[in-house]
């Protein structure tokens, strides 16, 4: 290149190079050692993070995917998400939002390597933990266990998956970006329930991801007795002191939670940067190599795929970008530039394991060397509360408390945890994205408590929700009659329980009571007093779930619902409506009717007006936002670029 072409082009033309190059890249070899993995024969540090397709749009994960480069990952990190790959069994689904395949080129474009985490469970707060529902109705099916029925079942996605990484040649070893892929998910937490059956459980998944030849490493995230050759990583909020179980595997963290999901009830959860800088900073400081941030683009579950219970519509994550696609100020900053001042110290990091020096009381030093008089140094005060000043290499140093400074040179501080310099934003909202609704544009439709339709069942007694619903709509009708003879007290004590996750209560068509449990405890009771009428009442019950849960041992067998219903009197008698006929509807008559469907937005059942009911339950409402700059557009125009356009919701208390 001519020494006068303008700097901006010559950057433009490394950038385009850059890209081709990988696009069309021959085989590349991943290995590793006790230090790093090893791609084309060099020890690599890399920075990666978690970026869910289907928690954003194909439009938007080049945006996503290139901003994440901005901020200097080398890795892109994503689940794999067996329910929706495989609604039916047998049947697969990969477009949309779940094209994998599309996803994984689209960071290959953008120059990055993809970490692909098969499992196929994921827990990742997804509905059922990824695992889809059909797999639960398999007769004598157990999850994550020695179980054959089960394992077949994973072994067959797993090839799944695998043949068509192949196919689409997405391996590094065919010139694709999936330098790493994980089976199983955590299983340490939950190997103790399982005794023996875990731990063969945990080498015949071992031997299973061996078996298919991805010719790329495979890791078991948060799994001490991971085997050989599987790589044992860490997850958590810090990692620096974890170990690997063999001294062949490298150090690596494959979650580092860069805040938390929301579920309802809870704070809106939310990690400093300076935390989390210092502890992506004490890791490489460590002897870590291979580090990633969940989330570092938490995105939305969209639709029911949010699991539980009661994990929240919203997975923003408090992630250095945010739910929306912006960026999230300093945290993004910030830690773009420590990613750049860990790079400065790479050929170092590689070369050598680190070199401790106590430098006081919570006060140390890791050296580096590349050669006897060549080094970089982490400086570490992890003293919560007290600065310090220390003396290193006959220089002294001031250490903000609960910090790490980085000497690329073992001289110079390039870059301190504690010190933010990275712009910080007050608000993305402009005068272009200004969201305006418009006062005529509300729209309602008003259920009936209740059975609605001519598909309800009757059973005597009190029916287990997920067996029931078979999880194709959150809602189930229980209905019963109550009859009150002369003479009996009208006015009574309803005593409900619940395994979750919420329910309203009608009596005579009127709503009575509200509750719902939490993420950690979805089970619940109502204790209600309520008045009667001489002769029949009717008791209606909608029981509602939020998200399947998804974490935990035998979690494909807990249930939800209704399953206890009694009556006290005022001298205390009780009667037990459990055993009574119970008539059954599943779902609700607006999603029979498809409110919930775009297509259906100007359906005849919808009532219009300006001034919508209000401080009511069971109504659907429908709504128009527009753009401040389209205000005077019509509701029709493309819902790819105005998400906000059809918005049907369903109201409780």
């Amino acid at each position: 290149m001519d020494m006068k072409t303008p700097l901006s082009l010559a950057l433009v033309f490394v950038s385009v190079f850059a890209v081709y190059c990988f696009d069309h890249a021959l085989s590349t070899t991943v290995t590793y050692d006790h230090r790093a993995l090893v791609i084309d024969g060099k020890r690599r540090v890399l920075q990666s993070g978690s970026i869910h397709y289907p928690r954003s749009t194909p439009e938007v994960w080049p945006e996503l995917i290139w901003k994440s480069k901005e901020g200097g990952l080398d890795v892109i990190e994503t689940y794999v998400f067996w329910n929706y790959h495989e609604p039916v069994r047998g049947e697969y689904y990969f477009e949309g939002r779940f094209d994998l395949v599309k996803f994984v080129r689209t960071v290959q474009e953008a120059g990055l390597m993809v970490h692909l985490r098969i499992g196929p469970y994921a827990c990742a707060e997804w509905n059922f933990g990824g695992f889809p529902l059909w797999l639960h109705f398999i007769p004598g099916i157990q999850f994550r266990t020695t179980n054959d029925l089960f394992k077949k079942e994973m072994l067959r996605f797993l090839a799944k998956i695998v043949g068509l990484m192949k196919e689409e040649k997405l391996f590094a070893s065919q010139g694709g970006p999936i330098i790493l892929a994980q089976v199983e998910n955590e299983y340490e937490l939950v190997e103790w329930a399982y005794g023996v059956a875990g731990e063969l459980y945990v080498n015949w998944a071992a031997e299973a991801a061996i078996s298919l030849n991805t010719t790329v490493p495979w890791v078991m995230c948060r799994q001490e007795d991971a085997p050989d050759p599987i790589i044992n990583t860490c997850n958590g909020f810090y990692c620096d002191q974890f170990t690997p179980n063999s001294p062949s595997k490298p150090k690596m963290w494959t979650e580092n939670y860069s805040g938390w999901f929301k579920s309802f009830g809870y704070p809106i959860p939310h990690r400093p940067v300076e935390d989390l800088a210092f502890a992506v900073a004490r890791f490489f400081e460590m002897g870590g190599t291979f580090h990633n941030y969940y989330m570092y683009f938490g995105g939305t579950n969209f639709g029911r795929t949010a699991g539980g219970p009661l994990v929240a519509t919203s997975y923003d994550y408090d992630a250095p970008i945010d739910e929306y696609g912006f960026i999230r100020q300093p945290k993004w900053g910030h830690l773009r530039d420590l990613h750049l001042a860990i790079k400065h110290c790479e050929e170092y990091l590689i070369r050598s394991d680190p070199t401790h020096q106590q430098l006081g009381h919570n006060l140390e030093a890791h050296i580096y060397y590349k050669s006897s008089n060549k080094c970089a140094a982490f400086l570490a005060n992890y003293d919560s509360e007290l600065d310090a000043n220390v003396t290193f290499n006959g220089n002294l140093y001031f250490l903000p408390a609960w910090s790490v400074s980085i000497l690329p040179d073992c001289k110079n501080v390039i870059f301190n945890t504690a010190k933010v310099v990275s712009q910080r934003i007050l608000a993305h909202t402009t005068t272009a994205n200004k969201l305006i609704l418009s006062a005529t544009s509300w729209s309602w439709y008003v259920e009936k408590p209740g059975v609605w339709g001519n598909n309800s069942f009757t059973e005597s007694r009190l029916l287990e929700q997920i067996n029931t619903t078979k999880d194709t709509s959150d809602y189930l009708w229980y209905t019963t009659s109550i009859n009150i003879m002369p003479g009996q007290s009208k006015e009574v004590f309803l005593l409900i329980e619940s395994l979750g996750h919420a329910a309203l209560i009608f009596v005579n068509k009127k709503l009575v009571a509200f509750g719902y449990g939490n993420h950690d405890d979805a089970s619940f009771s109502i204790n209600e007093k309520i008045s009667l009428v001489e002769g029949n009442n009717t008791l209606d019950i909608m029981s509602m779930m939020v998200g399947l849960q998804n974490f935990g041992p035998w979690f494909d067998v807990q249930g939800a619902g209704i399953f206890s219903v009694v009556l006290i009197d005022p001298w205390n008698n009780k009667y037990d409506v459990s055993a009574e006929e119970w008539t059954y509807q599943v779902g609700l008559e607006g999603e029979y009717l498809g409110l919930d469907k775009v297509i259906h937005a100007n359906s005849s059942v919808w009532i219009k007006g300006s001034v919508p009911p209000i401080n009511k339950t069971l109504i659907w409402y429908k709504v128009c936002f527009f753009p401040a700059s389209v205000y005077n557009s019509f509701c029709s125009i493309s819902l790819k670029q105005f998400w906000f356009c059809y918005k049907p919701f369903i109201t409780i208390p």
